[in-house]
């Protein structure tokens, strides 16, 4: 019976002394929740953001992104430009109806919103003219007519 009274006792003293010490997994198990919520929150708004910039871009849903060609580096505003271009290009069903004096085709709604956002900050019209790859008759052709 000394035994197990000896057994018994040190039991006892090891379970009191766990009371004492702090958790640890408890600590870890703190960091690893926030981490994950905090990695949810990022994983949402990048999200957010790529659905706005499609939309933005006017992309279809099964749109596929093509392995970029070795290309110059260019300037973001000739990027820009180059994507204008192609919109211009292959969404001319969704243009609006603006049409410069003496040029029939239409100007796509991206190029016009991009148009009275540059007037608004103060440019001129051929500082307009040069970032958005229109013609100065068709600046002035979007702002007379407020981008209607």
């Amino acid at each position: 019976m000394d035994l197990s009274l000896i057994l018994m006792g040190v039991g006892i003293v090891l379970i009191i002394i766990s009371f004492f010490l702090q958790d640890r997994t408890k600590h870890i198990e703190k960091e690893v929740e926030e981490l994950s919520i905090g990695i949810y929150q990022e994983t949402n708004g990048i999200k957010r953001r790529l659905k706005i910039v499609e939309e933005e871009l006017l992309l279809e849903p099964n749109f596929k992104v093509q392995s970029p060609k070795p290309a110059p580096k260019k300037t973001p505003m000739e990027t820009f430009q180059q994507v204008a271009s192609q919109m211009k290009n292959t969404h001319p069903s969704a243009s609006q109806g603006q049409q410069a004096s003496g040029n029939t085709k239409p100007i796509h709604s991206i190029l016009v919103s991009q148009v009275i956002e540059l007037d608004k900050q103060g440019l001129s019209i051929e500082e307009i003219s040069k970032l958005s790859t229109l013609t100065p008759d068709q600046v002035r052709s979007i702002l007379s007519n407020g981008g209607i």
